[in-house]
């Protein structure tokens, strides 16, 4: 497959994976047409560069990507099925079992979808906040079904390839109890903990640091559209909140039982290691540095450069602000061995170094 061959495309839906998609698409040298319910998203999308609001021809459509809400999607890819009679149609939608059997039952040849979920996002929204790099190296999961032609499964694996990603492929119900696992259940439990802040009194809340924002970062997302996601996956996310219930009340139940609380941490612990590391491999464990930054302009960027001249690798990073001082700190994970080395560094061209723990 090439790119050529996937034109002309059409991208139903311009929201921010929508339009990263037709971004994507279009820097790839994709011909890429743009349909929104609401036409002005469409017009943002394609003055930013995504394509063009002008109208294909349905014949000649090679592929079309659906991102549209969840409600909507069985309705939107049935009828493009019908619109654009040569074209593979794939969606981008984060729930894959429900609209597959919702669209067995109203459509006669599935045999040109596949449906797709690019596990890229932000809680922010609108094609205003598209780029095309959206997908760099993140995971694309494909779910061909059982009548889904050879060509269009490899039509939804280059556009995969095109806009970056990593593919993975599997079926639908494994995708839906997977994202229940990994993405359905830990955005509850974080709108679960913000929701708890309301009760907080807001004297408390000045004490909160970044781990308590790191939690509930995830729960300023859509709440509409999460609660159409939770409602098309709610077998497989009822059944994982079932079991943290019960661990929850395990706790609960033996709070004062210190090697229950023990237990507990440590299972914590080995779920973090669980994860993958960066680029799909082991977990590392990183050393942190922080390094206090005024609030002054260009403070972060002769920070940066002062790093670059160490010559060590930043692994990750993450920025937190004082709420009383103009100052905030950004806490630079290395390896445990460059540690020493670039807090020697900071030190040295004049940048006060709060702390160095070992991070897991």
């Amino acid at each position: 497959m090439s790119e050529r061959e996937l034109s002309p495309a059409v991208v139903i839906g311009t929201g921010l994976v929508g339009a990263s998609v037709a971004h994507a698409l279009s820097r790839a040298g994709v011909e890429v047409h743009l349909i929104d319910q609401a036409p002005s998203h469409a017009q943002v999308a394609a003055s930013r560069g995504a394509g063009t609001v002008d109208p294909a021809d349905p014949v000649q459509v090679r592929l079309v990507v659906v991102a549209v809400p969840p409600k909507a999607l069985a309705t939107v890819i049935a009828d493009a099925l019908a619109t654009y009679p040569q074209a593979t149609v794939t969606d981008v939608g984060s729930v894959k079992g429900t609209v597959l059997a919702t669209l067995r039952g109203s459509v006669a040849d599935l045999s040109r979808y596949v449906g797709s979920h690019p596990m890229a996002g932000s809680q922010r929204v609108g094609p205003l906040t598209a780029n095309a790099e959206l997908f760099i190296d993140r995971t694309w999961v494909i779910t061909p079904h059982d009548t889904s032609a050879a060509h269009a499964v490899l039509d939804v694996q280059e556009l995969a390839s095109l806009c970056g990603a990593r593919r993975v492929t599997m079926g639908a119900a494994h995708h839906d109890e997977a994202v229940a696992q990994v993405s359905h259940l830990p955005h509850l439990v974080s709108v679960l903990m913000a929701g708890s802040l309301t009760r907080v009194p807001a004297e408390h809340l000045r004490l909160a640091g970044q781990g308590l924002r790191d939690v509930t970062r995830i729960a300023g997302s859509d709440p509409q559209l999460w609660r159409q996601i939770i409602d098309a996956n709610s077998t497989a996310v009822l059944t994982e909140l079932r079991l943290l219930r019960d661990e929850l009340s395990a706790l609960v139940d033996d709070f004062d039982n210190p090697d229950v609380l023990a237990a507990a941490l440590q299972r914590g612990l080995d779920g973090t290691r669980a994860l993958p590391g960066k680029h799909g491999l082991s977990a590392t464990n990183y050393a942190r540095v922080v390094v206090e930054i005024p609030d002054t302009p260009g403070a972060l960027a002769s920070l940066f450069a002062d790093i670059q001249a160490a010559g060590v690798n930043i692994e990750d990073l993450s920025i937190d602000h004082d709420l009383e001082r103009e100052v905030g700190w950004l806490a630079v994970q290395v390896t445990p061995q460059s540690a020493d080395e670039l807090a020697a560094a900071m030190t040295a061209a004049g940048w006060v170094v709060r702390d160095r723990e070992p991070q897991a």
